[in-house]
């Protein structure tokens, strides 16, 4: 149960905690973040800059371990699979971002800050997968 519920929640919710404490759960702060030419407010490139510095850090310990502290094995993505469907696939994550202000983690922590606004986001966002799925065949 731990490895399975309690570590992934602890996690999650440390995860979150970040995102509200930056202001990411705030499409206000992240379209500013976006406008270059207007009211520029550089706090996400701050966010993220924290974000590659702890993946630095993990890059370097990783190697060493034998396995994962609470997991089996590492799940590590390869680098061979940029194909037409993961850039058109960000492009439109990237497209969503920038006019809902919000993407999957701070839209579910803005779940509990402003829940309205929220719920809408999570439902489009639902929807869209959705949607992919059910076009793929792999509903």
């Amino acid at each position: 149960m731990m490895r399975r519920v309690l570590i992934p929640a602890l996690s999650g919710s440390i995860f979150g905690a970040g995102l509200a404490l930056g202001g990411m759960t705030d499409p206000a702060r992240v379209r500013g973040f976006l406008d270059l030419f207007g009211d520029w407010d550089p706090t996400l490139a701050f966010v993220m800059g924290g974000a590659v510095l702890v993946m630095v850090i993990a890059w370097q310990i990783q190697p060493k371990l034998i396995q994962p502290v609470f997991g089996g094995d590492f799940a590590l993505p390869g680098t061979q699979d940029l194909t037409s469907r993961l850039i058109g696939g960000s492009a439109l994550f990237g497209i969503g971002w920038g006019i809902a202000g919000l993407c999957p983690g701070p839209g579910i922590a803005a779940l509990v800050i402003e829940p309205v606004s929220a719920a809408i986001f999570i439902v489009a966002m639902l929807a869209g997968m959705l949607l992919v799925r059910l076009f793929e065949g792999n509903a």
